[in-house]
């Protein structure tokens, strides 16, 4: 299974949403262990909302390094925080 429509589905809702363009450009740029254990946070919060299975699978794809890599290109780096 290619992880790109998973790329391609998330860069789409980025896209049309900045507070989640910003999410992800700060997720991605994170180091692979704290991304993964921040998603494993997500993932258990989206489950005790009972989350459609698609949304699970697309945080699930946000672990793997190549998809973080290709987002965070895609979407640029993350902004400098305001002050």
């Amino acid at each position: 299974m290619t992880d790109e429509p998973y790329v391609d589905a998330i860069i789409q809702v980025a896209e049309r949403d900045a507070s989640i363009a910003g999410v992800l450009r700060e997720i991605c740029a994170l180091d692979a262990g704290v991304r993964a254990g921040a998603l494993e946070l997500v993932d258990a919060h989206l489950r005790t909302q009972a989350a459609a299975a698609d949304v699970l699978r697309c945080v699930q794809a946000l672990r793997e390094d190549a998809v973080a890599r290709r987002i965070a290109e895609r979407l640029g780096p993350p902004s400098p925080p305001a002050g």
